[in-house]
């Protein structure tokens, strides 16, 4: 599976309707982004169960606010609608390859009781 474009539009449903979601925030003027694009697209390709999703913060400026991305590339991930996971910065690909295995073995009943156990 190929990238997906999202924009503020769909960035709801993107999360609700899959279980796994990956989303890039780039710009085209950046070049750490432009040296992850490839990295993430080859991911996309070899994950096909999960969503790759790319989001232009200059397209998309309201939506990079809502969600605080202050530093391009920022890669965020959510699982089964958690936030899992969002650090800025490109990632090399086996860097990449770790975090995608480590968030698919990830334990969804135990982060969704330490998210009930902080809210108490």
């Amino acid at each position: 599976m190929s990238t997906v474009e999202v924009t503020k539009d769909n960035f709801e449903k993107t999360i609700e309707d899959n279980a796994l979601v990956f989303f890039d925030f780039w710009a085209p003027w950046c070049a750490p982004c432009r040296f992850f694009g490839p990295v993430f697209e080859k991911a996309s390709d070899k994950y096909p169960d999960a969503v790759f999703a790319k989001i232009n913060t200059e397209d998309q400026p309201e939506l990079a606010a809502a969600l605080n991305i202050n530093s391009i590339p920022t890669l965020m991930v959510f699982k089964e609608q958690i936030g899992v996971f969002a650090q800025p910065g490109a990632l090399p690909e086996p860097a990449l390859e770790e975090l995608i295995g480590k968030v698919q073995e990830l334990d969804m009943d135990m982060v969704r009781e330490q998210l009930k156990a902080r809210k108490n």
